[in-house]
């Protein structure tokens, strides 16, 4: 069956070669805007644990291509030894994040890119920077 068969309004050569490029380029278009939904942001979460004998005050979390940390996301709370909070990361692309815990002392502990889509933080003195 002729293409003219499926295209009844595009009996010209020249209107048929018009329609077929906007069809094609209907279908890249469409390829794309599905691929780059993936690129989208996301949300990720991390579990920290806190075994150091010691208050945790303060918690930074930036992305693991940031070359500076982001603002303190414990806000008002703390982390008291023993207990664990579930920090929720949204809006990232990466599931890579540098993450800094400081206690009550001003000792902090560095963890560098953390896959947070794999594991969870339990930081104990041995972390200690």
């Amino acid at each position: 069956m002729p293409l003219t068969s499926f295209l009844p309004f595009a009996t010209h050569p020249a209107t048929l070669e018009t329609t077929i490029m906007r069809i094609k380029s209907i279908f890249v278009l469409l390829f794309l805007v599905a691929f780059s939904l993936k690129a989208f942001a996301q949300d990720y979460y991390v579990d920290i644990t806190n075994r150091t004998g010691y208050t945790i005050m303060y918690m930074y979390i930036s992305p693991g291509v940031s070359k500076s940390w982001e603002e303190d996301v414990l806000g008002d709370e703390v982390i008291i030894d023993g207990d664990a909070r579930r920090v929720t990361l949204t809006g990232y692309n990466s599931p890579i994040f540098d993450i800094r815990l400081v206690d009550e002392d001003g000792d902090s502990y560095t963890f560098m890119a953390v896959d947070v889509t794999t594991y969870d933080i339990v930081v104990t003195i041995d972390d200690l920077d």
